[in-house]
């Protein structure tokens, strides 16, 4: 008797077609006070903060000290360092590679579901016994408030974990018609090689998600954490393999970003870049890799999304209080340090001293300071690099502009500036067309009888097309922003702030400088790491070459 066949290592023996359960947006805590999620937050912060944590690399499942180290600091006290860190040497890249090759096939060879399962649990561990560690490693070293590190650290990753198995789910499911006689399949294989995934600072769930993705899909990854959040990367890497996550599956390779680059990204076996920073790192990727194409297995997949100058465009009927709220929300939360923030302001003049005088109110109630105290409403900008250029900013402002609010900067004991509002007359002002990322929002004040030209104006001014909003009560002035400025931003917001983008709710990414557009948190994005298959099968093949249409 001929023996059967056996399963490829890592297959699922489960007889049947599985659902994985439904999606589910993960609710955000509030944090209010004497609320036990407070008390426990609270509590993780004070026993984080006398934590000096060393953070090794991570190669085929083993920690690796390469004993070069840096520091990561809280940036609201930044003399006082959070973490350690080993960074990694050539050899550790080309480690990680091999170690990355050498887990593919049996990943791959894991039933998609098998797969999944794994982020299940860890968007489960995330939202119990991990949360509070996750949430307060995100607050003091990249100087996140409470509210900003829940919907960032915990709720957006969970979602993304969560969600992107039922996206898997939908693509898997997705198959083609079949004519009589004949039965066709698509099989979505991952991509042949390793893909290189470079998170940010600014939101630890880009950073398991840049990852998360591809290995859904059956890729292996090097995962490059931005120094400045090595410490949350850590812990989410140990959530990952918590829940079960294959040695060699996400390797962790902090380290200089250009030393580790040149090595990946001319490495033959280079499958997918999974970026998200800034519009000169992503353009430098590309170019090597465009010089490189002789050299790899298969042409690379390219997938980032970059910088912003987001704006608010306010029409003469729109609420001018709103308005206000939206650009304190919009600009200043998180410092102003969201990809999404809003940076420009178009405001009609009968609708400028209300919104002048509101904002500055507002912007005046704000407390600045250590995110340890819930009282503050902002922290520290990330590091020295990017105070000094605010401050650059700011000087500029006040030399060529109007400083409505604001206007300070003090990298005493952490790097801080002030919540920031500027009003320039000049439309193709510096401060209205580069990226700060920072807390400061430039505003240029329209006559009222400029509506269509003011949109032509927002649409022509910044190379950049992430996040836009407009603001109107009248549907007219709504439909007109969505025809003319329909290329300048992939998220676009009517009456609210051009930030807070949900896991699938509204898939988040923006073309022309700030990306590729693959919309993060929707299947979109889950199509870029799968290399489809087509498979035809027939099942009564013919054995006469003539057709009949030779016939006399």
């Amino acid at each position: 008797m001929t023996p059967l066949p056996v399963s490829p290592v890592g297959a699922s023996q489960f007889a049947g077609s599985r659902r994985i359960p439904g999606p589910v947006n993960e609710p955000v805590k509030n944090y209010a006070p004497y609320s036990p999620e407070r008390t426990e937050l609270q509590a993780r912060l004070a026993s984080m903060s006398t934590e000096r944590v060393e953070i090794p690399l991570v190669i085929g499942g083993k920690r690796i000290h390469t004993g070069t180290l840096g520091a990561q600091v809280m940036p609201h006290v930044h003399s006082h360092v959070v973490a350690d860190y080993h960074k990694a040497r050539t050899e550790d890249v080309t480690a990680a590679i091999a170690a990355a090759t050498a887990a593919q096939k049996e990943w791959a060879a894991w039933s998609w579901e098998d797969r999944a399962g794994i982020f299940l649990k860890a968007a489960e561990l995330l939202a119990s016994t991990r949360r509070m560690t996750v949430n307060a490693s995100t607050m003091l070293g990249q100087s996140k408030t409470a509210h900003q590190a829940e919907i960032d650290a915990a709720c957006e990753l969970i979602d993304f974990w969560r969600l992107n198995a039922v996206f898997a789910q939908e693509i898997y499911a997705e198959q083609p018609m079949s004519s009589p006689g004949v039965w066709n399949q698509s099989d979505y294989r991952p991509l042949e090689g390793f893909v290189y995934a470079v998170s940010p600072f600014n939101f630890t769930a880009i950073g398991g998600n840049l990852g998360g993705a591809p290995a859904l899909m059956g890729n292996t990854v090097i995962w490059k954490p931005a120094s400045t959040a090595v410490l949350s990367a850590w812990y989410v890497l140990q959530i990952l393999e918590e829940a079960g996550l294959p040695p060699g599956v996400i390797n962790f390779l902090p380290g200089d970003p250009a030393a580790i680059s040149n090595t990946v990204l001319t490495h033959r076996d280079l499958a997918g870049v999974h970026f998200t920073g800034s519009t000169t790192v992503f353009n430098g990727m590309w170019e090597t890799i465009g010089r490189n194409m002789g050299g790899y297995r298969s042409y690379p997949r390219i997938v980032g999304e970059t910088g912003g100058k987001d704006f608010i465009v306010a029409h003469p009927s729109a609420d001018p209080h709103a308005l206000a709220v939206a650009i304190v929300r919009g600009g200043f939360e998180y410092q102003g340090q969201k990809c999404s923030a809003a940076s420009r302001v178009y405001v009609p003049r009968s609708l400028w001293p209300t919104v002048r005088d509101h904002v500055g109110q507002m912007a005046s109630e704000i407390k600045v300071g250590d995110v340890r105290d819930f009282s503050n409403f902002m922290g520290a900008v990330i590091d020295k690099r990017a105070f000094d250029k605010h401050t650059e900013y700011l000087a500029l402002a006040k030399r060529e502009c109007e400083v409505v609010t604001g206007g300070t900067s003090n990298g005493e004991i952490g790097w801080f500036v002030q919540p920031t509002l500027v009003r320039t007359d000049d439309p193709g002002h510096r401060m209205l067309n580069e990226e700060i990322f920072g807390p400061i929002v430039t505003t240029y004040v329209y006559d009222d009888d400029k509506w269509m030209d003011t949109l032509h104006l927002v649409d022509a001014t910044s190379p950049y097309a992430l996040t836009g909003a407009v603001w109107a009560r009248e549907k007219q002035a709504v439909l007109d922003a969505m025809s003319v400025l329909r290329n300048a931003a992939g998220n676009f917001y009517i009456n609210d702030k051009p930030t807070g983008a949900v896991v699938g709710q509204q898939p988040f990414g923006g073309a022309r400088s700030s990306g590729t557009n693959d919309k993060a948190g929707s299947k979109m994005n889950l199509l870029r790491w799968v290399s489809a298959r087509s498979i035809k099968e027939t099942f009564v093949p013919p054995t006469e070459w003539r057709y009949p249409f030779l016939a006399e």
